[in-house]
């Protein structure tokens, strides 16, 4: 009995030198990401700023006309498409590519969350006189014609960036989502409740106290669509919870508003073991 025991202690402890080092290989992997991605934000940066400049030394030399020199409607549609090969030299860097076709341009956002590659969306625009959306796969809950409506004819650039925001701000929250519901099921209790554009999320979540688990009931609401971490927070539990549990709400709460929602639960799970 002594020996199986001893033998038992050396296999866990076998296995959590082995989860150590591989919590550390991919915090280090992560840190490493998070640098790249700071450098391609500069870069991105910067070379939005030279996109600017160039632009406003284009109307600078060629916009100064008079009102008894209206520019046609051709020269108008020859600038528009100058300007999108301008933009697809450094939409690269900036997760946006992008194709001349014989009408206009074909866009590609790509989205991604800390590293991981998610999903592309197309979205087919018209160089006509007044720029078109001919076609999409823009999901149904992005709000795509109010930013259109806002951006579209005056700054295509700003159109495309915000769209991106968008749609990498809500891959994001469905991708906390999905790993929550992957990797920490044995302590969400019943079925994670979300909505199609994953702004709010409901769902309880088991404490352990001496033995026993008490259920914490979350809901996180997330007003600013172009974010990946809520904006509030609420969280309750039952009457016959412990003072000492009840305690924890609001740190879990702040967990909840700085950190990803897989990641504020692998806290939680760390806190417990310790």
């Amino acid at each position: 009995g002594v020996l199986a025991h001893l033998e038992m202690l050396e296999a866990q402890a076998h296995e959590a030198a082995v989860k150590e080092e591989e919590t550390e290989q991919q915090e280090e992997k992560l840190a490493s990401l998070k640098a790249r991605v700071q450098e391609l934000r500069l870069q991105r940066d910067e070379l939005r700023a030279k996109v600017d400049l160039q632009q406003k030394e284009q109307l600078g030399k060629g916009g100064v006309t008079s009102d008894l020199a209206q520019p046609s409607a051709r020269a108008v549609l020859e600038w528009k498409i100058k300007s999108l090969k301008d933009m697809l030299q450094v939409f690269y860097l900036t997760g946006i590519s992008g194709k001349l076709t014989k009408r206009g341009v074909c866009f590609c956002i790509s989205t991604a969350y800390e590293g991981t590659y998610l999903d592309s969306y197309y979205l087919d625009l018209l160089a006509k006189p007044e720029v078109q959306i001919h076609r999409h796969s823009i999901p149904i809950f992005i709000p795509l014609e109010q930013i259109a409506k806002k951006y579209l004819q005056t700054d295509i650039r700003r159109f495309l960036f915000v769209l991106s925001d968008h749609l990498n701000a809500y891959v994001g929250r469905r991708y906390q989502a999905d790993q929550l519901q992957e990797r920490f099921s044995h302590q969400i209790e019943g079925t994670l409740q979300r909505n199609s554009l994953c702004n709010l999320l409901v769902f309880n979540y088991n404490v352990s106290c001496q033995n026993k688990t008490f259920p914490f009931n979350v809901r996180l609401l997330y007003g600013d669509l172009c974010c990946s971490l809520p904006t509030e927070v609420i969280i309750s539990c039952t009457p016959d919870t412990p003072a000492s549990l009840a305690e924890m709400a609001p740190a879990h709460s702040d967990l909840f508003r700085r950190t990803a929602l897989h990641k504020a639960f692998r806290s939680f799970s760390s806190a417990e073991e310790s």
